[in-house]
């Protein structure tokens, strides 16, 4: 087994291969975290991104919370517990900064970041010693698995009835036109990223153990989604294919 170690990114969100993922980071440790990353070549600026099990993804007296007359947390586990591996999900997402931009020109302003998604990676150890958490993560391989493209092409079809039946609960009109792509595991990473679910669902689809096994699970998802939208009379107006950028 080979592992290598990364920069640490704890979200209250899942990120999957391929997809993109805006960041606005404010706190000390990503700040610098991304300072780090920012002085490295651009091919390589990568971090593990996630996702949180137990714990906060803001330290609880980090700059934007409410109550500031707490006594200040700190320190690169905040809000993860004594045992920062014990608050994340075992399965995340390497990610490549993209774009690393301060905000202004005040030291410690924050920065926008656009990173994107590209393997999957298993944790293997936490380590909180410096100035943010990094990581020993074990990169994962994408297996086909059995019977992948018959599984896809259901996919394709269970996906835009489900979209159809969730733009019409939100009483909205779907945009129409725009091609699923055609391999197998780029269609599992876009259903699983776009589909309406909370973060323990999208965590499951990410440590599917191959592609057909991913598909087959969304397959019986979409399924069942769109049988429960075509009973709702409306919805909370949701955006498909966007999220909010994540404060950090």
């Amino acid at each position: 087994m080979t592992s290598v170690r990364l920069p640490l990114f704890p979200l209250n969100s899942v990120l999957f291969p391929g997809l993109v993922l805006p960041l606005n980071v404010f706190e000390a440790r990503y700040r610098a975290l991304m300072r780090d990353l920012g002085e490295r070549p651009e091919d390589e600026r990568r971090f593990g991104v996630i996702a949180i099990r137990d714990g906060r993804e803001v330290a609880p007296t980090a700059q934007g919370m409410p109550d500031a007359t707490l006594p200040a947390a700190g320190g690169p586990g905040a809000g993860f517990g004594d045992d920062p591996m014990a608050a994340f999900h075992t399965i995340g997402c390497v990610a490549d900064a993209t774009t690393i931009r301060a905000k202004s020109d005040e030291a410690d302003s924050g920065y926008e970041v656009l990173a994107t998604g590209t393997t999957r990676f298993r944790l293997l150890s936490v380590d909180a010693s410096g100035e943010y958490l990094t990581a020993e993560v074990e990169e994962l391989t994408e297996e086909g698995g059995e019977g992948a493209g018959a599984l896809a092409s259901g996919v394709v079809r269970a996906f835009r009835t489900y979209q159809k039946r969730l733009a019409w609960a939100n009483e909205r009109t779907l945009a129409g036109g725009q091609d699923l792509p055609g391999d197998p595991s780029v269609l599992s990473y876009l259903v699983a990223a776009a589909a309406v679910l909370d973060v323990p669902a999208k965590q499951r689809l990410l440590a599917a153990p191959d592609t057909a096994d991913r598909l087959a699970q969304e397959l019986k998802m979409l399924r069942q989604e769109s049988a429960v939208l075509g009973k709702l009379p409306s919805l909370p107006a949701v955006e498909l294919t966007r999220g909010p950028t994540s404060p950090n």
